[in-house]
């Protein structure tokens, strides 16, 4: 979604997140609010818990949260060309019915590497948490 002349809103629920360690790739953008997704979507653990992988699915979808962000046309550039291999910026529907920017990953990938889903852990960063303790 453009916002005005050479920003748009960006959903981030990964490894972007504030507290998590590429917050920094979002340089300075600007923070709007937290926010779920619809229930649409599944949460993985991409790698060795490298970084979240997110798809669409028709059925049994969970509400991501995640935050909201204004980003100017060359911070979301700089973020693309950060994200990891594969990850690709799509459309993100938002509860309030909002459409949004949001970088997602092949959903035949996470299936081909068996990446564990952790939708039910209650987000990327509630996930890096049960790292922490476990």
């Amino acid at each position: 979604m453009t916002v005005s002349n050479g920003t748009r809103h960006v959903f981030i629920c990964g490894s972007a997140l504030r507290g998590q360690p590429d917050h920094g790739n979002l340089q300075n953008a600007k923070f709007i609010r937290a926010a779920n997704t619809q229930s649409r979507y599944r949460l993985h653990a991409a790698g060795d818990a490298w970084h979240p992988a997110i798809y669409e699915v028709e059925t049994g979808g969970i509400s991501i949260p995640g935050e909201v962000y204004e980003m100017r046309d060359d911070e979301f550039e700089y973020l693309a060309k950060n994200e990891p291999p594969h990850m690709y910026p799509t459309d993100v529907y938002l509860e309030d019915g909002e459409v949004l920017t949001a970088f997602f990953y092949p959903q035949e990938l996470i299936e081909k590497f068996n990446w564990i889903d952790i939708s039910h852990l209650g987000g990327w960063a509630a996930y890096k948490r049960t790292l922490v303790t476990a």
